[in-house]
C-alpha cells in the first residue's frame, strides 16, 4: 500500500474514532483507537484519542496507566503533552490539601510548557494550554503567576477576539470564554461581566460546553474570593418538570374538567413565557402533561418524556379515557421529543407502582440535568389541590418533589380549590402488596481475578473478598439481598442512596489492601456497575431463599463488565434517584454511551462519586443526545 493511500486510511479511521468520541461513546472510541494504535503505530493521534476517550469516561487512573504503556510522554507533541497535563488536573481537583496544591502545581507547569511550544511553533491554538496554565496557578496558590498568564492569554486573543465578537466564526465561543476567564484572572471584572453576555449569545444551545465553563469560572471566582454574584447573568436556562391531573371526558366529573381545558392552557402559555426553559422532563397523559408538552414544545424546548411502560398500555390506561382526540395529540408530541425513556419497555400488568417509579424517574432526571447543566430546577404542576393518598398522582409528585429540597412547585390550580389544603401531604414511598416493586442493584467483580493461581487463591479469598464482606456486614440493615460466586458480587437494596454509599466504600475497601504485600497481581481492581428498576422479589424453588428476578436484574448483570477498573458505574436511573434524593451525598457525571456486555445495547452511563470530591471528567457532555 502508498504512503497517501496508508495516510488516508488512517485519516479515515481516526474520522470514525472522533465520531464515536463525539457521541459520547468512549469505551468504543478508546477500543477503535487501540486496534488502529496497533496497526499504525507511529501515528500518535490514536495513542492521543484512546488515552482522551478514558480521561472523558473518568477512567483517570486507567488513563494514566495507558499514558505510559503507550509511551505518549516520548513524543513532543503539543496535544500529547496537553493530554498529560490534563490528566495531572483531573488528579489535583480529586485531591485535597497540599496534595491538591501539590498536583495542580505540577499539571500547572505541564500545560505552560505545551503553551510554550505552541508559541514556538505557531499553533493559533496556543490559548487553550496558556488558559488552564494560568487558572491552574491560581488553584495552586500562584496568583502572580496566574495573572501573568492570563494577560498573556489576553495577548494572544487579542486580535482574534475582535473578530470574535463581530463574526460567527466556529470557534466564536471558546474564543469569548476564554477571554472571559483570563480577565476573572487579572482581576477585570468589569471587562469579565462584559463578555457574559456574547459568551451566552455565541454558545447557542450547546449546555454541556456551557455547563463546563461554568463550572471552571466557579472555580476561579471562589479562588480568587470574588463576589459570588459576579457570574449571576452567567446562569443557563432552567430545567423543569411538569406535572398534572388527566383530563375527564366532556360532560364527566373531574379533578380536572374538559371545560377547564382553555382556560389552564392559557395559563400553562401565561407560565412559560414568563420562564427561560431549556430542557423539560414529564410525561404525555392526556390533560396537563399533553398540554404542557404541547405548549413547550411550541416554543422549541427540548422535551424528554418518561412514559412508565409500553406506548400501546399507556394509551389506553393514560389517554384515551379522556377521549378519542387526545390519542393523535399524545402521538404528535412523542413525535416531536428529544427524548423518550420508559420506566420498564413490558406491558403494565395492572402494576400501579410503575406510575410512581416513572414520576420519580422524570423528577431525577430534571434534577441530574440542572445539576449536569449548572442550571435552576423548577416543578411545574396543574393541581386541584387535594392532597389525595394514592400508590401516585399529582399530590404525591409534589409531595417528593418537596421532600427533596426543591424550590416549591409553581402551581396552576384547577377543579375547586376553594376549600381544599394549599400544600400536598407528606411524601412517603407506597407499600406495594404484589407485582414489581423498585430496588438498587450492585454487580461487581475483580479484574485480573481469572490468572490466578491455585495458590493466590486463599489469599485472594481472605484479602480480597474479606474486604467485600467487612462492608457487607457495615450495609446488613440495608441490604435485601447479597449473594458471592468466585470474584463476583451481586447486592440489593430498597434504597439506591445506601447502595451508593455501600458501593463506594467496597471500592475504598478493596483499593486499600497492599497486592504487593499479600502477593497478588498489582493489576487487581474492582469494577462495579449499579442500576435501579422495577423487579420481582420471589423464593428461588431452589435455595428457599427470596431473589430477584426481571428484565433489570438482567440490565444491572450487564454493566459491571463494561466498567473501569477502580469505578463505580451506574446508569441513569441509578444516577437521577440519587440527583433527587441524594444530592448533598453523592455526584453522578455523565460520560457517555457505553456499550453493554453480551450485545445487550447502549446506555447512558454515569460515574458515580461522593459529592464535591472533584473526581469526575472535567469535560461534560450532552446528557441529552438522543439515541
Amino acid at each position: 500500500m502508498s504512503d497517501t493511500n496508508t495516510a488516508d486510511s488512517a485519516q479515515a479511521r481516526l474520522k470514525d474514532i472522533k465520531t464515536f468520541f463525539n457521541n459520547g461513546e468512549f469505551f468504543r472510541a478508546y477500543d477503535l483507537a487501540i486496534e488502529a494504535h496497533a496497526e499504525y503505530p507511529d501515528d500518535v493521534s490514536f495513542a492521543h484519542r484512546a488515552v482522551l476517550s478514558l480521561a472523558n469516561a473518568g477512567a483517570i487512573d486507567l488513563a494514566f496507566q495507558k499514558y505510559e504503556e503507550l509511551d505518549l510522554a516520548s513524543h513532543k507533541n503539543i496535544d500529547a503533552h496537553s493530554l498529560l497535563g490534563r490528566l495531572k488536573k483531573d488528579q489535583g481537583l480529586a485531591a485535597s490539601g497540599a496534595t491538591r496544591r501539590r498536583l495542580l502545581d505540577e499539571a500547572r507547569a505541564i500545560y505552560e510548557d505545551a503553551y510554550r511550544m505552541a508559541v514556538a511553533a505557531n499553533d493559533p491554538e496556543a490559548y487553550y494550554p496558556a488558559i488552564n496554565a494560568a487558572t491552574l496557578a491560581l488553584l495552586s496558590g500562584n496568583a502572580d503567576l496566574s495573572a501573568h498568564l492570563g494577560r498573556e492569554v489576553l495577548d494572544l486573543l487579542k486580535t482574534r477576539l475582535d473578530v470574535a465578537l463581530q463574526w460567527n466564526s466556529g470557534d466564536r465561543y471558546w474564543l469569548l470564554a476564554t477571554a472571559l476567564e483570563a480577565h476573572l484572572l487579572v482581576g477585570d471584572v468589569a471587562s469579565a461581566k462584559a463578555l457574559i453576555g456574547p459568551v451566552i449569545a455565541a454558545n447557542g444551545s450547546d449546555y454541556a460546553s456551557l455547563s463546563s465553563t461554568g463550572r471552571q469560572l466557579e472555580r476561579v471566582v471562589e479562588a480568587k474570593g470574588l463576589p459570588a454574584d459576579v457570574l449571576s447573568a452567567f446562569i443557563p436556562p432552567c430545567v423543569v418538570h411538569y406535572t398534572g391531573h388527566m383530563i375527564a371526558r366532556p360532560g364527566k366529573a373531574g379533578r380536572f374538567r374538559a371545560e377547564q381545558e382553555a382556560t389552564i392552557a392559557a395559563e400553562i402559555d401565561k407560565l412559560l413565557d414568563g420562564l427561560r426553559i431549556g430542557a423539560a422532563y414529564g410525561a404525555l397523559a392526556s390533560g396537563a402533561d399533553l398540554l404542557f408538552a404541547e405548549a413547550l414544545i411550541a416554543r422549541g424546548v427540548a422535551l424528554n418524556v418518561v412514559l412508565p411502560f409500553s406506548n400501546d398500555d399507556f394509551i389506553e390506561q393514560s389517554v384515551r379515557p379522556a377521549g378519542e382526540s387526545w390519542v393523535p395529540r399524545f402521538v404528535a408530541c412523542l413525535a416531536a421529543a428529544k427524548t423518550v425513556r420508559y420506566a420498564t419497555e413490558d406491558q403494565y400488568l395492572g402494576d400501579d407502582h410503575l406510575f410512581n417509579y416513572c414520576s420519580g424517574l422524570a423528577m431525577g432526571l430534571a434534577s441530574l440535568c440542572a445539576r449536569h447543566m449548572h442550571a435552576p430546577v423548577q416543578q411545574l404542576a396543574v393541581w386541584d389541590g387535594l392532597a389525595r393518598e394514592a400508590v401516585a398522582g399529582t399530590a404525591a409528585d409534589i409531595a417528593a418533589w418537596r421532600a427533596a429540597g426543591h424550590s416549591p412547585t409553581i402551581v396552576i390550580p384547577c377543579g375547586d380549590m376553594s376549600s381544599a389544603p394549599k400544600v400536598a401531604a407528606s411524601h412517603t414511598q407506597p407499600a406495594v402488596a404484589h407485582g414489581r416493586d423498585t430496588r438498587a442493584m450492585l454487580f461487581g467483580d475483580i479484574h485480573g481475578f481469572s490468572k490466578l493461581t491455585d495458590a493466590q487463591l486463599p489469599v485472594f479469598t481472605s484479602k480480597i473478598m474479606g474486604a467485600l464482606g467487612r462492608v457487607a456486614r457495615r450495609f446488613k440493615g440495608d441490604l435485601a439481598f447479597v449473594n458471592t460466586w468466585g470474584d463476583g458480587i451481586f447486592a440489593v437494596f430498597p434504597d439506591a442512596g445506601r447502595a451508593a454509599a455501600c458501593a463506594l466504600e467496597m471500592q475504598a475497601e478493596v483499593a486499600a489492601v497492599d497486592l504487593a504485600a499479600e502477593g497478588l497481581p498489582l493489576t487487581m481492581r474492582l469494577r462495579l456497575g449499579g442500576h435501579l428498576g422495577p423487579v420481582y422479589e420471589l423464593e428461588d424453588p431452589v435455595t428457599a431463599r427470596l431473589n430477584y428476578y426481571g428484565a433489570h436484574v438482567s440490565r444491572a448483570a450487564r454493566i459491571e463488565p463494561v466498567t473501569p477498573e477502580g469505578c463505580v458505574y451506574v446508569t441513569e436511573t441509578f444516577a437521577a434517584i440519587l440527583a433527587l434524593n441524594n444530592a448533598k451525598q453523592f455526584s453522578c457525571d455523565y460520560v457517555g454511551y457505553t456499550e453493554m456486555a453480551k450485545h445487550y445495547g447502549r446506555l447512558r452511563m454515569f460515574l458515580l462519586r461522593e459529592a464535591g470530591d472533584g473526581a469526575g471528567p472535567s469535560v461534560l457532555t450532552d446528557i441529552e443526545r438522543p439515541i
